[in-house]
């Protein structure tokens, strides 16, 4: 491949010579010191600065709590409401890649294959790992011990982001060495390289982690090595690509050898993860409070056991006027703006309703009664719900440092009755200004304390440090200079995390066969287990699930929508089981891609609506049955009594009496009678309401084309069937499916 118009910009070309040497710090983690620059022809003499070679590509390469790695072309979803999640159930409004009135071209669809800037490109980060693999292997003075622990976590990058390309484009060049843009025989023709197939580069993918699992410790021996990559991560990015391989986007005939292959290499990954004393982060006592702890594996260090692949954070305090804070602005944006949060993340009414109730079993299903007519969504749900949303009535506290509520230091933000963040309580029902606006599906209320038009409604929870004896999320005044509030979190993000494991565990033993679905069974009760259930209510599955394959995938998928909810992973697991249409479309653009296999449509094979026919996303609003002004002395409800916060300690749930419900727990029954009172629920159009158009996810973004400018430079490179072909005319010939 030609590095000056296909790799690197003639800026990385020159930086390449000499690169930066700069690793993070000897506490690679927790700091940003600086080693410095060094000549390149010795840098790989010695261990330290080899070793800062490695820290380097933790730098640039390590997942971003709020999406990104850190470079300009990564493609990691970790959340937030970027353009991928906005496709799914967990997000609202149009995105790039569902929005039918503005059809993604070769000149418009995302550059996630190629940029200019060539130094945070894809092919500048596989640069940077080549430059490392082959300088530890060629140095003399590294011992062999040195040079595996070394080259263990270069294979690792190299294999991360090559597996984030071809999750989205199928086959790629593959580039296994340093290129040399000067020195070239062949006039440089050399430098060329077409795409590879998805197999070899699956395969390409897979080796570099054998390797990097053969070379690392299962665990770390020393404390301040925490978070580097070991043998057991490395197995499970190799079982999430064999997973991904296996399913229905890359294997239209259901060929059950592909699953066999994800099942054994994330088999190997538990195995090795177990021997590193990895597993389920409080497992022991997980289900009490309402999976508390469960909850607090996302904000404390001490749940390490569950980070497989995690980025850490810190707040250390700026030295010399140098802000070294490596901070995770998760927290910030997930707070409601009200007390200097980042205001918020709105679920939708499509998660709520789809999350279990407190039997295990989805609304409809379960022996409780669910409603969307009611507006107590709280009642009776799975002991997660109540970490991954909340709503009104609900303690919501924080860590409020030196902050005097009294003196105003929110800026007039938070309402007066708090005088700490271990008090504050999302009270944000809404009231209309008129019977015309309530009327109104595209009219919203004004909300209490102080939240006005900028309410989210039901807000994300998910990933919340809600714990105010915790050093990790820090609120600070504006005194300090930090004006958003939230922003000195140190919680760590994790990319892969055991639950992950387990549940890819489960998948690709279902589609394994008949002899494994045991085991696959027995991960998705592992992973409910933690939170509570029990074998007396089956965990929620239903009795004939182990035999029958299709019902087993879905209670996989449907535990993966629960479980790991809010963390990046369902728009991708929505792609590689074609769940927008059933995969109906991609028949249309090529025949030899229409299913043989999952019954020829994934949508009806798992029981499920395909996305496409949804319809609109929404939100949910908690309103009072009445009107007034909108200003927050018009609140209908200022001389009523609000009734004891839930605390999400309490036993949120009701047993039936005959006809009666009985709740045990006076501070719930007080919320209910406070609910029934005077709230009313009102579903609100996240997808617009006046085009009347409905979100439609087209069948040719399963897989991305290559933008018209990646092309001009590299006319080797063909374009993906459904694509246009820029460089050979008529449309892309290149099949990602072809072996």
């Amino acid at each position: 491949m030609k590095e000056k118009i296909n790799i690197f910009s003639l800026k990385a070309l020159t930086v390449a010579a000499v690169i930066c040497f700069t690793g993070c710090s000897d506490d690679f983690l927790k700091d940003k010191k600086v080693y410095g620059s060094f000549d390149g022809s010795v840098v790989y003499e010695y261990y330290e600065t080899a070793k800062s070679r490695i820290d380097y590509l933790y730098r640039c390469l390590l997942p971003n709590a709020t999406g990104g790695s850190n470079a300009l072309s990564d493609i990691v979803s970790a959340g937030i409401n970027d353009d991928f999640s906005k496709c799914t159930e967990e997000y609202g409004e149009y995105s790039l890649f569902n929005n039918p009135s503005e059809i993604l071209t070769i000149q418009s669809v995302p550059d996630y294959f190629y940029v200019i800037n060539g130094e945070t490109s894809p092919w500048g980060r596989i640069r940077e790992c080549n430059d490392v693999i082959e300088g530890v292997t060629g140095s003399e003075t590294l011992t062999q011990t040195e040079k595996e622990e070394l080259l263990g976590q270069a294979y690792f990058f190299r294999a991360w982001r090559y597996y984030l390309l071809v999750k989205m484009y199928g086959g790629v060049p593959i580039v296994d060495h340093v290129q040399n843009p000067v020195i070239g025989d062949g006039n440089g023709e050399n430098l060329v390289i077409p795409r590879s197939s998805t197999k070899d580069c699956v395969n390409f993918i897979c080796d570099d982690l054998d390797l990097a699992s053969r070379y690392l410790p299962v665990r770390w021996p020393n404390e301040s090595d925490y978070g580097r990559i070991t043998s057991g991560a490395a197995l499970a990015l190799k079982g999430r690509m064999l997973l991904l391989y296996a399913s229905p986007l890359f294997n239209r005939a259901d060929d059950q050898s592909r699953w066999k292959a994800a099942y054994d290499a994330n088999s190997a990954a538990i195995t090795a993860l177990k021997a590193g004393n990895f597993g389920l982060a409080y497992e022991s006592n997980g289900g009490d409070n309402n999976a508390k702890n469960w909850a607090k594996m996302f904000a404390d260090y001490t749940g390490g056991s569950e980070a497989v692949f995690v980025t850490l954070y810190n707040n250390v305090s700026p030295i010399a006027g140098q802000n070294i804070n490596k901070y995770n602005l998760w927290e910030q944006g997930i707070r409601p703006g009200n007390i200097n949060g980042g205001g918020g993340r709105t679920a939708t009414s499509e998660m709520v309703d789809l999350f279990p109730m407190a039997d295990g079993k989805r609304p409809g299903e379960s022996t409780y009664t669910y409603s969307k007519e009611d507006s107590k969504i709280f009642m009776n749900r799975d002991p997660r719900f109540y970490r991954t949303f909340t709503f009104p009535g609900v303690e919501w506290k924080f860590n409020s440092g030196d902050v005097d509520f009294s003196d105003d230091t929110m800026n007039g933000l938070c309402p007066s009755y708090y005088t700490s963040g271990a008090d504050y309580e999302l009270w944000n029902y809404c009231w209309y200004v008129s019977a015309t606006d309530l009327a109104d599906p595209s009219r919203s209320g004004y909300a209490a304390d102080k939240l006005g038009t900028k309410n989210r409604s039901v807000y994300v929870r998910k990933r919340s440090n809600d714990d105010p004896s915790s050093s990790l999320n820090v609120f600070t005044d504006n005194s300090s200079g930090d004006q958003q509030g939230f922003r000195r979190s140190a919680a760590p993000y994790m990319e892969i995390r055991y639950a992950e494991v387990l549940l890819n565990l489960a998948e690709s033993a279902c589609g394994a066969g008949g002899t494994y679905h045991a085991e696959g069974v027995q991960a998705l009760k592992d992973v409910r287990a933690r939170v509570g259930y029990t074998a007396a209510n089956n965990y929620g599955l239903n009795t004939d699930i182990e035999s029958d394959r299709a019902k087993l995938f879905a209670a996989v998928l449907y535990e993966r929508q629960v479980e790991l909810a809010y963390e990046g992973k369902r728009a991708y697991d929505m792609r590689r089981w074609m769940l927008f249409d059933g995969g109906a479309g991609q028949g249309a653009l090529n025949a030899s891609w229409a299913l043989s296999g999952f019954s020829g449509n994934t949508c009806n094979y798992l029981g499920v609506t395909p996305m496409n026919a949804r319809g609109k996303r929404h939100r949910i609003e908690i309103h009072v049955d009445g009107t007034g002004a909108a200003n927050d002395n018009s609140d209908p409800l200022k001389n009523v009594t609000r009734p004891t916060a839930l605390t999400l300690s309490e036993n949120i749930v009701s047993e039936m009496n005959g006809d009666d419900e009985i709740i045990a727990d006076p501070v719930v029954q007080a919320m209910c009678k406070f609910y029934n009172d005077n709230f009313t629920r009102k579903d609100i159009s996240l997808d617009g309401n006046t085009l009347g158009i409905d979100p439609v996810f087209q069948p040719r973004y399963y897989f991305f084309g290559l933008r018209q400018s990646a092309q001009q430079t590299n006319a080797t490179l063909y374009q993906t069937i459904g694509w246009e072909d820029h460089s050979h005319g008529g449309m892309g010939t290149f099949d990602p499916l072809a072996e």
